[in-house]
C-alpha cells in the first residue's frame, strides 16, 4: 500500500490549512529582549517565551490595560511599575481614583498624598509657566467639567478675572514666574468676580452671578481643596520615587476629575521644561485608573502627554473596565495594549475592531481567568507577523491571591442566561483588605473573615459572605457600603439581603 497519495486541492483549500498560518505570536528576536533594559512580564501561551517588555521597538512607552474587575489590572499596574523602577530608577505617579493603591505604595515605602484628607493643591499655582499659559490651561479645565462653553460671557469673565489675579499679584502675564513668588487662589478669582457685582455698573448681571456661582463651587468652606495654598509640590512628586495621589477622600467625581487634570497638567510641562536626556529607559510613569472623565476627553492633557511622551521619557499607563471610556486619541496611540478578561460583547467588538485580531484571538479573552491576557504592540516599523499574542498569566513581583465574589444565587434566571451580566467579582487580597478597610470594619474582623474565606478556597457566594460579616458583628450600613464598593448593583444588594437572616 502506497504510503503516499497525490491529490488535486484548489489555492483556496489550501490556504484554509493551519499548517500554512503563522501562529498568532511574535518571532523569539522581538519577544526576548536585554533583561537589563526591560521588563518581565510573562510567558507566552504558544512557544512557551519568556516576554520582556521595552518601548525601544515600539512606536511609544505608553500602555492601556483593560479589563472586568478583579480580572488582574492594578496587578499588572504594580508589577510594571515595580520592575520599571528596578531597571531603570523611573519614578511613577499614580492618580488613584478609587484609593486602591495607596495600601500598596505605603507597603513599598512610597508617598501618599490624600487631597480631601489634609492635603490641597492651589489650581493656580505657575509650577515655572508662564500665568498666560496656566490661565488657558485653568479655563480648558472648567470647559471639560463644566458648561461654560456655552456661555460665551461667563467665560470671557472668568477669564479676565483669572489673569487680572495674577496681574494684582505682581505677575506678568507673559514672563516666567520668578522663582519662590506666591500665586493667587481661585478666592482671589471669585473675589474680583464678586467686586465687579458689587459695583452695580455691569450691564449684564445675571451672567456675572453665574460665573461667581461656577467657580465658588470649587471653593466653599470645607470644600476647598483646590482654592487653598498648596500642601504638596507637585514638581517635587514627579521625581520622588513611587507616589500615589489619592482622591478617594474629594466629594464627588467633578472634585476628583478637576484634581487629575490639573496634575497631568502640571507634570505635562515639567516633563517639557526637562526635555529629553541622555538617559535609557523611562524618567516617568503616570497611571490613570479609571479616571474616565479625564481620559476620554481630548482637550485633557492625557492626550497631550500620549503624543508628545516619548521624545521626552515620559510614559501613561490608562486602565479601565470599558475600553470606549478611553478617548480614541489615546487608545489608537497607545505602544502597547493589555487585554486582560473581556465581559461585554460591544466591547469586544471595539477592541477587535481597533486592534484587528482574529475570531480565535477574541474567543481567548473572552475566557481568561485571573491574570491571563491577550498583549498588542505596535512597532516602530511594519512587521509581517500578528501584532496580537497570549501570555499565560502576568507574573507579578508578590503571589496574585485572588478571592472570588459570586452573586449566582440571587439572580433570575433571565438574568443568569444573559452573558453579559457579571456573575463573578474577582480581587487580589491587598485590594479586597482595602476595601474593608475604607468601609470601617476592624482589622480583628477582616483577619476572621479572610480566615474563612481561607477555608472556603477563596471564593464565596455574596449571600454568604453577608452572613460571615453579620457574624463578625458587622453592621449591615457597612455590609452594604462594603458590596456597592466592590460593584454590585443596589438591586442585587436588596435580593442579597431578602435571603440573610
Amino acid at each position: 500500500m502506497s504510503l503516499v497519495r497525490l491529490q488535486n486541492i484548489m489555492s483556496n483549500e489550501l490556504a484554509k490549512r493551519t499548517i500554512f498560518s503563522r501562529p498568532p505570536e511574535p518571532p523569539q528576536e522581538y519577544l526576548l529582549n536585554d533583561p537589563t533594559e526591560s521588563i518581565f512580564i510573562g510567558i507566552t501561551k504558544l512557544f512557551h517565551v519568556p516576554f520582556t517588555w521595552t518601548f525601544a521597538s515600539l512606536t511609544n512607552p505608553h500602555v492601556a490595560v483593560v479589563g472586568i474587575t478583579g480580572a488582574g489590572k492594578s496587578f499588572f499596574v504594580k508589577t510594571f511599575l515595580t520592575r520599571a523602577s528596578y531597571i531603570w530608577n523611573t519614578n511613577a505617579i499614580i492618580i488613584d481614583w478609587a484609593g486602591e493603591y495607596k495600601a500598596w505604595v505605603k507597603q513599598s515605602g512610597g508617598v501618599v498624598v490624600s487631597l480631601g484628607k489634609g492635603d490641597y493643591i492651589n489650581i493656580m499655582d505657575l509650577s515655572g509657566m508662564k500665568p498666560v499659559d496656566r490661565s488657558k490651561q485653568i479655563i480648558g479645565s472648567f470647559e471639560i467639567l463644566t458648561d461654560i462653553s456655552d456661555y460665551p460671557e461667563q467665560k470671557r469673565l472668568t477669564v479676565e478675572a483669572v489673569e487680572q489675579a495674577y496681574v494684582n499679584f505682581g505677575f506678568a502675564m507673559a514672563d516666567p514666574p520668578p522663582p519662590g513668588k506666591e500665586s493667587p487662589t481661585l478666592k482671589d478669582v471669585i473675589g474680583l468676580l464678586e467686586e465687579k457685582l458689587q459695583e452695580g455698573t455691569y450691564q449684564y448681571p445675571a451672567e456675572l452671578e453665574n460665573a461667581v456661582y461656577r467657580l465658588r463651587q470649587f471653593a466653599r468652606e470645607g470644600e476647598d481643596y483646590f482654592a487653598r495654598k498648596s500642601t504638596i509640590d507637585l514638581g517635587k512628586l514627579a521625581s520622588s520615587g513611587l507616589v500615589a495621589i489619592d482622591l478617594s477622600n474629594l466629594p464627588d467625581e467633578k472634585f476628583r476629575a478637576l484634581a487629575a487634570l490639573f496634575i497631568l497638567q502640571t507634570l505635562k510641562e515639567k516633563m517639557r521644561m526637562e526635555g529629553w536626556s541622555a538617559s535609557k529607559g523611562l524618567k516617568a510613569l503616570v497611571v490613570l485608573d479609571e479616571a474616565w472623565k479625564v481620559a476620554s476627553d481630548e482637550r485633557s492633557d492625557a492626550v497631550m502627554i500620549v503624543r508628545e511622551g516619548r521624545k521626552y521619557q515620559f510614559g501613561l499607563i490608562v486602565a479601565s473596565q470599558n475600553p470606549t471610556d478611553i478617548n480614541e486619541a489615546i487608545f489608537s496611540n497607545v505602544g502597547t495594549t493589555i487585554m486582560l478578561r473581556i465581559r461585554f460583547e460591544k466591547f469586544l467588538d471595539y477592541l477587535q475592531g481597533s486592534l484587528n485580531f482574529s475570531d480565535f484571538m477574541r474567543k481567548e479573552i473572552s475566557k481568561f481567568g485571573v491574570g491571563q491576557a491577550a498583549i498588542d504592540m505596535s512597532f516602530q516599523t511594519s512587521v509581517q507577523f500578528p501584532e496580537v499574542f497570549l501570555i499565560e498569566r502576568v507574573v507579578g513581583e508578590i503571589p496574585l491571591d485572588v478571592y472570588t465574589i459570586t452573586i449566582a444565587d440571587v439572580l433570575s434566571q433571565q438574568e443568569l442566561s444573559d452573558a453579559n451580566v457579571q456573575k463573578e467579582y474577582y480581587f487580589e487580597k491587598i485590594d479586597l483588605n482595602s476595601k474593608f478597610i475604607q468601609s470601617n470594619v476592624n482589622s480583628e474582623a477582616i483577619n476572621n473573615i479572610f480566615k474563612e474565606l481561607d477555608t472556603r478556597n477563596r471564593m464565596v457566594d455574596v449571600r454568604s459572605l453577608v452572613q460571615v460579616m453579620s457574624n463578625e458583628k458587622v453592621g449591615k450600613d457597612t455590609i452594604v457600603e462594603l458590596l456597592r464598593s466592590v460593584g454590585l448593583s443596589d438591586a442585587v444588594i436588596t435580593k442579597v439581603f431578602v435571603y440573610v437572616t
